[in-house]
């Protein structure tokens, strides 16, 4: 084994190919690179695709094409299933020096012992330790845990964490179809690359001592720096799982994310800056960025939070950007009606799958107003008067005057010709709802430009026919 002899920091992160990558893995990859970046250090994609029925092209693209969008590089990659002869010649050793041994036992005779013993343990019980069994059919590698101390680390974020090696079960290091399992390959890879910080979930953590025993075992006389992030949890305080939650970083695309925006987010899920400050450009958050600082405290996943970041991000986009953007989220029709007035809808956008709706009144019919939006816009006494003073004055424009700036003067002027000194008239509400079917939205003049003198009229009519 040879360890890179650069002293400047090398962190990796370590995926396995499932198809997709879960939004924890997302800002696991996130920390990684972003410490890696502010101080010159290196980052490592490592594929954990030591279960090769599971490993495909496509499964480990998800991963690439996920950490692409997000704007994660990485300066090194390597995968499991190219280093197979590295893990078991690490195994064969630890045979050889008795700190490991064949087992035969199957799962069931584990579970068989455990009741019969009815003590309520539940973990393998060292059974063929000292039986000498030998390599066949069925036959797994285990490592044998120390039965006496502590192992231990001191985590960035959780401080001191240690185990009684007692309770430590001896595991499997090598599968009975001679396939290594992950924690020696994360050992021998993380001491062959000269990984010198592990940033990784909160789930992890009880894996940690048996990936340091294995180091131990391997001839390292030190660890890497630990720092286990704070699990990521949705509304209920559970933590977030495919079952329930939308966990797949690229379905936030579908949706009308911006990668800028989802990157943003997930630093704020267990890491802020002491100014306070969320929104920032990468690279301010990367110079800023300290993996101390990081909050142990669960990290809630707010949908409701996430579209702010998105709408703002949106806002910071040029027209031709935006129109761009949500061109895979709407048909040519509506795409052409935005591009009369991109500035109002990216105002109002929260996600770019959501322009469309912005503009349905105009593209289709108006919505149905709520009851109770209609009884707050039409049920006052001077809303008749309104509706049937708009229609006329409107109705009386000439082609030419049929602009967004005359009708806002038409509308509001409205408003000021009914008004007296015992009453103030709004004029423009009843003609929104009447519109639209909306109590808020666009600004109205572009859009009744739009839509044309007749539909404008027609609207306006039926809603005074419903009074």
């Amino acid at each position: 084994m040879t360890s890179p002899s650069s002293t400047t920091p090398r962190l990796r992160f370590s995926p396995a190919p499932t198809g997709y990558l879960h939004v924890g893995g997302a800002r696991a990859a996130l920390f990684n690179w972003l410490y890696a970046r502010r101080v010159g250090g290196t980052f490592i994609l490592r594929i954990e695709d030591t279960d090769v029925d599971r490993s495909t092209p496509e499964l480990i693209g998800a991963i690439h094409e996920a950490l692409g969008w997000l704007g994660i590089d990485w300066d090194e990659e390597y995968r499991q299933s190219d280093r197979f002869d590295a893990y078991r010649a690490a195994a064969d050793d630890m045979l050889a020096r008795g700190l490991a041994y064949h087992c035969d036992c199957s799962q069931d005779d584990v579970k068989a012992r455990n009741d019969a013993r009815g003590d309520g343990s539940s973990g393998y019980d060292g059974h063929c330790r000292d039986r000498n069994v030998q390599p066949g059919e069925g036959v797994v590698v285990r490592f044998r845990t120390p039965d006496e101390g502590v192992t231990g680390w001191d985590d960035l974020i959780r401080g001191r964490v240690e185990f009684d090696n007692a309770v430590l079960e001896d595991f499997v290091i090598v599968r009975s179809n001679g396939v290594p399992m992950f924690h020696v390959a994360n050992a021998w890879d993380d001491l062959d690359m000269g990984i010198t910080h592990v940033v990784r979930g909160e789930d992890l953590v009880n894996t940690t001592p048996r990936v340091l025993l294995l180091r131990a075992a391997m001839g390292a006389t030190d660890q890497p720096v630990f720092a286990h992030l704070p699990l990521i949890v949705n509304e209920q305080r559970k933590k977030l799982s495919k079952r329930r939650d939308d966990v797949s970083t690229l379905d936030y695309r579908e949706k009308g994310f911006l990668p800028e925006a989802m990157r943003n987010y997930l630093v704020t899920l267990g890491w802020g800056d002491p100014d306070g400050r969320e929104i920032r450009p990468i690279t301010e958050i990367i110079e800023r960025f300290d993996l101390a600082a990081i909050n142990k405290a669960p990290a809630f996943f707010d949908i409701a939070k996430l579209e702010s970041f998105n709408s703002e991000y949106i806002r910071m986009l040029d027209d031709e950007a935006f129109l761009a953007g949500i061109t895979p989220h709407v048909d040519a029709d509506t795409l052409a009606v935005i591009a009369r007035m991109p500035g109002d809808v990216k105002e109002r956008c929260k996600r770019l799958d959501a322009a469309g709706d912005l503009v349905a009144w105009i593209t289709g019919p108006a919505d149905e107003p709520t009851p109770k939006d209609w009884k707050k816009s039409m049920g006052r006494a001077e809303v008749p008067e309104v509706l049937d003073t708009v229609v006329a004055d409107l109705g009386a424009l000439g082609d030419d005057e049929w602009t967004a700036e005359r009708m806002e003067a038409v509308v509001m002027g409205v408003g000021a010709k009914l008004s007296t000194e015992e009453r103030t008239v709004r004029s423009q509400m009843p003609v929104r709802l009447a519109v639209t079917g909306r109590k808020s939205g666009l600004p109205l003049w572009e859009p009744m430009v739009v839509l044309g003198r007749d539909e404008v009229l027609a609207r306006l009519s039926a809603a005074r026919a419903r009074l």
